[in-house]
């Protein structure tokens, strides 16, 4: 019996329901990790131990880096130099998963589907890597070879989707599978209905585990701007880092995660 199937029998994994309900209230329960230290202590321990997560923009939002070399270590055992004078950041996601004995591609999106996402695809999934896929529910998705993982990171790309990779406990928490250090979560987001739109109600300790890419910044060409706001709405920015101050749009690079949706959205 394979090792999906034997995690088909134990399912516990997923109750569509209670996920649901998680997710429609997670700007409040976020709220509350900033007001209540004993809620902030439970949350942190529940679902964000030990979290070390990176959005990265998608490849189309990106030109070129001020740097030639650059390097990125994003805690999984590994470093990857690119030396060259453009530099694509899912290019880093990409030597992960040639690096992967176990990849897991998902059927569905569980932040799109519990948020009936209306402009991007429910059935387009994260990628999960690590041992700890072999204990996901064959259900769920499939077990994918390193052509076809490099192929939906593709598609990601071509749906104008961010990339988020690190260690995620919620996701070990869902799915019901760990330990959460074997396991790698590759998600592919949607300025609209991502988990992680709850940054900025986080409380700061909680919120710093999220980081952006480092060499990769967002600024404003305000000689080019033509005032369209479209940067402004509240389904764009991951950090609510873009703001209008004294006529023009300015971007808190403090704040900013480099997701790269306001690129996307700019006319």
């Amino acid at each position: 019996m394979k090792d999906n199937e034997i995690g088909e029998e134990k399912d516990k994994t997923l109750s569509k329901s209670l996920v649901k309900y998680t997710f429609q209230t997670r700007f409040f329960f976020s709220r509350l990790t900033r007001k209540s230290r004993i809620i902030k202590r439970i949350a942190n321990k529940v679902f964000f131990e030990d979290n070390e997560l990176f959005i990265l923009p998608n490849k189309n939002t990106i030109n070129n880096t001020k740097r030639s070399t650059i390097t990125a270590n994003i805690e999984i055992n590994q470093s990857f130099e690119k030396d060259d004078s453009e530099f694509v950041p899912s290019e880093i996601i990409k030597e992960v998963i040639k690096e992967a004995n176990d990849i897991f591609i998902m059927n569905s999106c569980l932040c799109r589907n519990s948020a009936n996402c209306k402009d991007y695809p429910h059935d387009f999934g994260c990628i999960f890597l690590g041992p700890a896929t072999k204990k996901i529910a064959s259900k769920y998705g499939k077990v994918a070879s390193v052509e076809e993982a490099l192929e939906h990171v593709e598609m990601a790309d071509e749906l104008g989707l961010s990339h988020l990779i690190g260690r995620n406990k919620i996701d070990s928490v869902l799915m019901n599978v760990g330990p959460k250090e074997e396991l790698l979560t590759i998600c592919h987001c949607c300025p609209c209905c991502c988990l992680w739109k709850i940054i900025p109600d986080l409380d700061d300790d909680i919120s710093n585990k999220i980081k952006r890419l480092d060499d990769v910044e967002v600024h404003t060409q305000n000689d080019n701007c033509r005032m369209c706001k479209k940067c402004l709405s509240d389904n764009v920015c991951f950090g609510n880092a873009i703001s209008l101050e004294g006529g023009k749009i300015t971007i808190d690079q403090n704040k900013c995660l480099g997701c790269g949706h306001c690129v996307q959205v700019c006319k």
